[in-house]
């Protein structure tokens, strides 16, 4: 530490890392009379770390390709197996097989797996309901692979067959992921794509009488947040919400190439006085 500017250090990871560095930090500062400098900053070195990690190289891209397509394979047999009568956890149980079948170590996170009513629960995690004929299943799973995690969420009907309800409202979400994946490319900030996707979904919201009013005032009202209460994405990388900053001397970050971000926009209708009935 003696003579340099700038000590790069986690503090408060731990206590007694933080004590021992903290007493060469000091043991230094007593050398100031033999004309030793003790470092005038310190620096938390996770913000360097961070931004290092937010551009992947080929290889690190590859791996999540290779995470993603596990993923995939998992949702889609979570889709075959699923029928009425059986248990959230019992299509868990499947996604989990499909994810170490093909080499993955472990879920990238405690996987969703919500029918009914319990999709418009956020994180919901028990598993343990029956599924009905006649309700949507919403899965929200992604796998670890080498380090690097995948993402996915979608919703399809328990019995293979959706209202016109359940499909105007999918075919809107769908629209909104569109749009968003559009609003993602170099130079773009991060905002874009929820941006993007906010309109849709606002605009998909008035035509099925659930907000009212014009676009641009529903927005600003924040009363689509009702039916929509997230962000449309995160960044994706070692950790499912993996490090780095969204934003930079308040200003939305642009994006660069290797940044990896989902897009997940959803609606989440839950029974009210004001909501139509078919919804």
């Amino acid at each position: 530490m003696a003579n340099q500017p700038v000590l790069h250090y986690v503090l408060g990871a731990e206590n007694s890392w933080d004590q021992r560095v903290l007493g060469w930090l000091n043991s230094v500062r007593e050398q100031a009379r033999s004309g030793v400098a003790a470092p005038a900053e310190l620096r938390d070195v996770r913000v360097l770390v961070d931004t290092m990690r937010l551009i992947k190289d080929d290889f690190e891209i590859d791996l999540m390709r290779r995470s993603a397509a596990i993923a995939c394979g998992a949702h889609r047999r979570a889709m075959l197996v699923t029928q009425p009568g059986g248990y959230e956890y019992q299509v868990e149980a499947e996604i989990l097989h499909e994810f170490r079948r093909h080499g993955a170590q472990s879920p990238a996170y405690t996987s969703i797996v919500a029918g009914g009513a319990n999709a418009c629960v956020l994180h919901y995690v028990e598993n343990n309901a029956t599924l009905h004929s006649g309700d949507l299943l919403l899965i929200d799973a992604g796998c670890e692979l080498d380090g690097y995690a995948s993402d996915i969420t979608r919703t399809f009907p328990v019995n293979g067959h959706f209202s016109g309800a359940q499909r105007d409202v999918y075919e809107l979400v769908l629209a909104a992921q569109a749009a968003a994946i559009i609003a993602v490319s170099p130079q773009a900030h991060f905002n874009n794509a929820h941006e993007a996707a906010v309109r849709i979904l606002v605009q998909g919201m008035i035509d099925f009488g659930l907000c009212h009013g014009t676009v641009d005032g529903v927005i600003e009202s924040g009363d689509y947040r009702r039916f929509y209460m997230h962000r449309t994405g995160h960044w994706l990388g070692l950790d499912v919400h993996d490090v780095g900053d969204y934003k930079q001397d308040g200003e939305w970050r642009n994006l660069q190439p290797g940044m990896v971000v989902t897009v997940e926009p959803g609606c989440y209708i839950r029974p009210a006085d004001n909501v139509p009935e078919a919804y």
